[in-house]
């Protein structure tokens, strides 16, 4: 009797074992599911931290480029102000993306040398991507030059320029992709180097002509960089990047929720429900379209 109770009791420890391994796979498997949602996650506080961090200093920023002072590489933002082929909306300081009837617009403002500008656009780049070739978002892009004016150089200034100038061959969106995935730390002022941003133009099919090179090497739409970054400071916007969904707000979040991909599909789909994607291309990205305009 006492053999039988002892066998009966290892068997139960046994299945207790078994269940407690069980239960220890299943609760490992779920914190692994959860830290791989906190990774895919754009938003972290020290993101947030960055965002108000830099809003700081956009009074200073601004104040600064009204003077259409030049660069530290002595490139002049006092030339004649010409925006971007195809550029468009109010002083014609927004480059679009996108179908130009899609029924929602992101308007994003952005200064290529801000850290959490790279971490935004490189987690929700294909889910934008997505979107406007779905014909259901069009973007439309400005720049600022907070961090030139916050730790001094030129790079956020160099590098709007050139992104403006692969605008004018029709390649603004693949050179602006790869300026962000190539950005370099925030205090190295890579980006203020023209022949690193020729380079870079080398990955983009097409760009690293003869065209692009005088443009970025001349500057030849630093004016409107300027123009765009007063307008930035004048916007009243608290830091980079500024995305807004329709006119609202969406970053860090929208409604308590952060943003991330799933998030502006979701968002952008409740937006646009009982509409029609959007078919029409944007305006043709004719280098001879590239105009003076006033300021």
């Amino acid at each position: 009797m006492n053999e039988k109770n002892d066998k009966s009791a290892r068997n139960t420890a046994g299945g207790g074992r078994q269940r407690s391994a069980r239960e220890r796979i299943e609760r490992e498997h779920a914190l692994e599911r959860a830290r791989e949602r906190r990774r895919r996650t754009l938003i972290v506080s020290s993101a947030v931290v960055g965002v108000l961090g830099l809003a700081a200093v956009v009074g200073v920023i601004a104040a600064n480029a009204d003077k259409g002072g030049g660069g530290s590489d002595g490139s002049s933002t006092a030339g004649p102000l010409l925006a971007p082929a195809g550029a468009e909306g109010k002083g014609r300081l927004a480059i679009p993306v996108g179908a130009a009837d899609a029924p929602s617009t992101l308007t994003v403002w952005e200064d290529f040398r801000c850290p959490v500008c790279a971490q935004y656009e490189n987690v929700m780049r294909k889910a934008i991507h997505d979107l406007e070739n779905s014909g259901q978002l069009k973007v439309e892009y400005h720049f600022a030059t907070i961090i030139d004016g916050n730790m001094g150089g030129s790079g956020s200034l160099r590098a709007a320029n050139a992104v403006a100038c692969a605008q004018d061959l029709g390649k603004f969106a693949p050179y602006h992709d790869v300026l962000y995935q190539n950005q370099p730390p925030e205090p190295d002022d890579k980006f203020a180097d023209n022949d690193y941003l020729i380079e870079l133009g080398g990955k983009v099919e097409g760009l690293d002509t003869p065209e692009f090179r005088s443009c970025v090497k001349d500057g030849r739409h630093d004016s409107w960089v300027a123009k765009s970054n007063k307008a930035f400071a004048e916007g009243g916007f608290r830091g980079t990047p500024t995305v807004l969904l329709n006119g609202e707000s969406i970053f860090p979040e929208k409604g308590g929720k952060q943003i991330s991909p799933e998030n502006l599909t979701k968002w952008v789909e409740a937006a646009n429900k009982g509409k029609k994607p959007g078919t029409v291309p944007p305006a043709s990205s004719d280098s001879s379209r590239s105009a003076e305009v006033g300021s």
